[in-house]
């Protein structure tokens, strides 16, 4: 039995049926978990899965009936229970991070970052030329065109709504001048032409320097004066009815003539324009060329949207047809009102020119306007053949002169001969390009004392440069003598189309806001810039006093300065300019910036 293996002996125990042998008893082995991966509890539970169709597998070893489970049950600890689940377990892939930049060897510093495009870019953009002419607005405050109206409200109509509208809103605001004020009428003329209040108005600004005015009256007038007797009469009970009871007694009172159609209201602007160039019906241009010099003697000096320039003489008329139905250059002819606007305007900036008696503001920068007239026919054949020699040379961008019907009329300004625009002047150094700058700045100052002028157009085709013998200029701003050293240089300031000013009378603007198209310039470029400028700060209320819109310009000019490459100058003159560019900045008005230390060496104030 010795010899028996332990196999055989237990084979014969396990089949002799006497023997009884105890129940199997299930054991539970425990080991220690070794660097087993554990997946998530939900993980575990959707990956579950049983090894063979539902039913334990066992596996019995003699007494020891071992259990496999194919899910691990594991805690952390000492022990765990080796029941195992068999999962198909992968870990979640981790999102690839951003790879670093690679670090900097040793020894070599981080390069600054390069503007080299940027920097080409804006010296192209400040290297760029302007080769227009500002645009001129196609339309006008001053006159309406359409089918909505026929009639336009005269001025003093719309100065009694500013009264009455000043009421309504606030009761103690007190307007500039009374409402006697507001409806004063002027003496009746003899003259027998006939214009509206507004031509009426401006007219009676005009000094014994410029040209003679006779004024008349329209045949409202004698009803205002009724009106106005009236009024005074009530001891202000106008003043105390409610607005609406204001607005029914001012439409019942009929304060305004409107013209009965579109002919009457052009033939009253039409005779307020021969009155203001004292003529009581148009000339021809030829009478006008033969009072100044022979007929060959004339020839073209320049070119704009409306009109042409001859040199005539000694002198330069500037040719604007109007109130013609021939477009010219594309554009709609400017009506009479709008002429005379700027008639008005050019005669009362000559006013400055005086510097006789007890004078507070005066300077000879802007342009002297000699003489103004109304003319009418076909364009002269001497004006006709300058015109082709200019086309010839230049290559002219306007539409031939020939063109003109016989019925077509013109305002001819005659004006001293200025010089060479910005443009096509060539400054010589720095000191010319300060005297520049000193001249354009302090006429400003002047115009903004005297008549709160603003230009709103100085681009460089409107300052014209000429070389004089005189090597000081006298200015008086506020009764103060200042003489100003030009080094040679004489400016001139013209074309006062979009200009705004205060006659004392009348207050004369031009309301870009019905041209949008002056507006959409390029960016970068500095005069559609300035434009934009001058629309942000008066907020399209152009007839408002905004001298910042003079300091606009005069950076305007500094940049085309700086652009010129012709003129000697150092870098620390460079500096210099853009240096006063930004102060300007800080000075509201061209009066503000004379004392600006850049110009401190070039004034000398006489006692």
């Amino acid at each position: 039995m010795g010899s028996q293996s332990v196999s055989d002996l237990w084979s014969e125990i396990v089949a002799d049926p006497s023997v009884e042998l105890p129940d199997p008893e299930i054991a539970i082995i425990y080991r220690r978990q070794k660097g087993r991966i554990i997946p998530s509890k939900d993980a575990a539970s959707r990956q579950w899965r049983s090894s063979s169709s539902g039913n334990e597998n066992l596996q019995i070893l003699g007494q020891v009936k071992r259990v496999s489970w194919n899910r691990s049950l594991s805690t952390r600890g000492r022990t765990s229970i080796a029941a195992f689940a068999y999962v198909e377990y992968q870990p979640q892939k981790r999102k690839a991070r951003r790879k670093s930049k690679p670090p900097l060897p040793k020894g070599k510093a981080k390069q600054p970052p390069n503007f080299d495009k940027e920097r080409a870019y804006f010296e192209e953009v400040d290297a760029f030329e302007l080769l227009e002419e500002s645009p001129s607005p196609k339309k006008s405050s001053t006159w309406t065109t359409g089918d909505k109206t026929d009639t336009v409200i005269p001025y003093l109509s719309s100065v009694l709504r500013k009264w009455l509208i000043s009421k309504k809103l606030n009761r103690a605001y007190v307007f500039p001048c009374s409402l006697s004020k507001v409806l004063e009428t002027p003496t009746p003329s003899q003259d027998p032409a006939h214009h509206d209040n507004h031509s009426s108005s401006i007219l009676k600004y005009l000094g014994k320097d410029s040209v003679e005015v006779r004024l008349s009256l329209n045949p409202t007038h004698s009803s205002l004066n009724s009106i106005q007797e009236k009024l005074d009469s009530s001891s202000g009970m106008l003043l105390e009815e409610s607005c609406e009871d204001i607005g029914i007694a001012v439409s019942k009172l009929s304060l305004t003539s409107r013209p009965s159609s579109v002919d009457d209201r052009h033939s009253s602007s039409f005779s307020a324009l021969l009155t203001a160039c004292g003529q009581s019906s148009p000339s021809t241009l030829a009478d006008m060329l033969l009072s100044y010099c022979d007929r060959e003697n004339i020839t073209k000096v320049g070119e704009g949207t409306y009109g042409e320039a001859f040199k005539v003489g000694n002198n330069v008329c500037k040719i604007v047809p109007f109130d013609g139905n021939l477009r010219v250059n594309g554009e709609i002819q400017k009506r009479s009102e709008e002429l005379l606007e700027e008639v008005v305007l050019s005669c009362t900036l000559n006013r400055l020119r005086g510097y006789e008696g007890h004078v507070s503001n005066a300077c000879s920068t802007f342009i002297k306007t000699i003489d103004l007239r109304v003319c009418q026919g076909l364009y002269d054949s001497a004006l006709v053949s300058a015109w082709e020699d200019w086309d010839g040379k230049h290559g002219s961008e306007n539409d031939h002169p020939k063109e003109f019907p016989e019925n077509q009329c013109y305002v001819v300004f005659v004006q001293e001969h200025g010089g060479q625009d910005l443009e096509s002047f060539v400054l010589l150094n720095f000191n010319e390009a300060r005297s520049l700058l000193v001249q354009v700045t302090l006429g400003l100052a002047v115009a903004e004392a005297a008549y709160e002028f603003e230009h709103r157009d100085l681009h460089w085709g409107n300052i014209l440069l000429s070389r004089k013998d005189s090597a000081t200029l006298q200015y008086i701003l506020e009764q103060r003598k200042i003489q100003v050293k030009t080094f040679g240089l004489l400016v001139s300031i013209i074309d006062f189309t979009l200009s705004r000013i205060n006659t004392g009378e009348d207050i004369l603007f031009l309301d870009l806001s019905s041209d949008p198209e002056i507006f959409e310039g390029p960016k970068g470029d500095k005069q559609a810039d300035t434009y934009r400028k001058m629309r942000d700060v008066t907020d399209d209320f152009w007839e408002g006093s905004f001298p910042k819109t003079n300091v606009y310009w005069l950076q305007y000019m500094i940049d085309i300065v700086l652009q010129k490459k012709s003129f000697d100058r150092s870098s620390k003159d460079e500096r210099e300019l853009r240096s006063l560019k930004k102060r300007l900045n800080n000075y509201g008005s061209a009066k503000e910036a004379v004392s600006d230390s850049f110009f401190s060496d070039l004034l000398t104030h006489e006692s």
